[in-house]
């Protein structure tokens, strides 16, 4: 609870424009204390979704309504009705392009799963024969590079799904290979704008380029080698004996892949050629598949498939991850209105001004272990504090690879945690974390060395 509270301080205050630009200091208003205490119990209930199985979107968004009403309310009794309801479009409006970039992405996978192309993958893998040793490397590092492509959920859970299928009984190994899973997953995702949600969020608020994320490749690659290196000795070299049927893609699953290689690269353009929100590309995009399931339904229609009536582009998006898209609501609009009402400003000057900007950002990539790093992130990107660009990427791969710190720190470790069926927990991941945690201090010395030109270079 305490750490909980100590977050909040560090979230800064959100300017806006619009017809009024006066606002009021609500952080000694009941109203204030009220929405900050509805925020704390809202976010205990989020922490703890492994055990309730309550999910996490439903108290956010609750929250979110309950702080927005409390701001209505008091700006209105001060006689400023339009002013709150300009943050809260400003608010509206981030969510909104999330959104839709986030909608398309996850479609894109729903697509690429019911294809069979990740279970092809996995099958692949398991009936190499590879032994314990290579098996954690390759699941390695195939997390590392698979992560900036597709999300490092799931990532994690297919490359899960490989360790459980060869690990067997073998609690230690399957144990060691998740943590692997886990930190390569979300270093991956560290420099590219498609790895992880904080860094497209960067990514679209146009701080850092689309090219300039992958100075973070060698940081982000020490972030995995260094604890990788040390939990290698710790699996015996034993051979792997797993045997499953080869499962060949469905029709059309090559195209659609090379159609998600597309639609990034529409995104991209529509963000550094034409300046348009990436959200617009990836809509772009959602039309390629929108087209390829149509001419695919068609084909397994004349070879009378029993599948053509399941592939369906609005099936895919009916099965994207809805209560993650609905939390990153309830968090964003949430953590606004907290800015909103001053809470966000109240130590942000402590932490760029007093502690600098280095140490401000390791401490976030810290507490983005504690409490999801969405909050944290979106927090730090609202104050937009006067940074170089070496910075605004040290502070991008801080929040990327500080949730590997706990298994809790990230959906991927959350996410193994209940495929691995009690054999990955939080205490065997809590048993490697000074080692984790030797890798996070690698990576920022890594990337204060080799990127010290970039912390000459302002933003804006």
């Amino acid at each position: 609870m305490m750490k909980l509270l100590v977050l909040l301080a560090f979230f800064p205050t959100l300017v806006f424009a619009g017809n009024s630009t006066e606002t009021l200091d609500l952080t000694k208003h009941w109203a204030g204390y009220s929405a900050l205490a509805v925020f704390v119990i809202a976010y205990v209930f989020v922490m703890v979704e492994e055990f309730t199985h309550f999910k996490k979107s439903k108290p956010v968004i609750l929250v979110a309504g309950v702080i927005w009403g409390l701001i209505g309310w008091v700006y209105a009794q001060n006689g400023l009705p339009h002013t709150a309801e300009v943050a809260l479009r400003h608010n509206l409006l981030e969510y909104a392009e999330l959104f839709l970039f986030l909608l398309v992405a996850m479609t894109y996978i729903e697509a690429l799963r019911e294809r069979q192309v990740f279970e092809a993958l996995k099958t692949w893998l398991v009936n190499k024969g590879f032994s314990f040793r290579q098996l954690f490397w390759l699941t390695g590092f195939l997390a590392f590079f698979l992560s900036p492509l597709a999300d490092n959920l799931t990532t994690a859970l297919i490359m899960g799904a490989v360790v459980m299928a060869v690990g067997g009984s073998n609690i230690r190994f399957i144990s060691i290979a998740f943590i692997n899973i886990v930190v390569a997953a979300n270093a991956g995702g560290a420099f590219s704008p498609f790895g992880d949600i904080t860094t497209l969020m960067v990514w679209q608020k146009g701080l850092v380029d689309f090219t300039q994320f992958f100075s973070l490749i060698v940081p982000s690659l020490i972030n995995f080698i260094v604890p990788a290196a040390i939990m290698h000795f710790a699996i015996k070299n034993d051979s792997v004996s797993a045997n499953e049927s080869k499962i060949a893609i469905k029709k059309g699953g090559i195209w659609i892949a090379g159609l998600f290689m597309l639609t990034i690269i529409t995104a991209v353009s529509f963000h550094s050629i034409l300046h348009l929100p990436p959200a617009m590309g990836m809509m772009t995009g959602l039309s390629y598949l929108m087209i390829a399931s149509f001419i695919i339904g068609k084909y397994e229609k004349r070879r009378n498939s029993d599948d053509a009536k399941h592939f369906d582009v609005f099936n895919k998006i009916a099965r994207a991850e809805w209560d993650t898209l609905l939390f990153f609501f309830g968090v964003i609009l949430s953590v606004g209105g907290l800015g909103f009402m001053g809470y966000l400003a109240l130590t942000s000057e402590a932490m760029y001004v007093s502690l600098g900007a280095t140490y401000a950002n390791i401490l976030v990539g810290v507490l983005s272990a504690i409490v999801d790093n969405i909050p944290v992130m979106f927090a730090v990107l609202t104050m937009n504090p006067d940074m170089s660009l070496g910075q605004w990427l040290l502070v991008t791969l801080t929040t990327g690879v500080g949730g590997s710190l706990l298994s809790v720190g990230s959906a991927a470790g959350v996410a193994l945690m209940g495929q691995s069926k009690g054999l990955y927990t939080f205490t065997s991941h809590l048993k490697w974390m000074p080692v984790i945690a030797l890798g996070y201090a690698a990576s920022i010395f890594a990337h204060l060395l080799i990127n010290a030109d970039l912390f000459d270079i302002a933003i804006g």
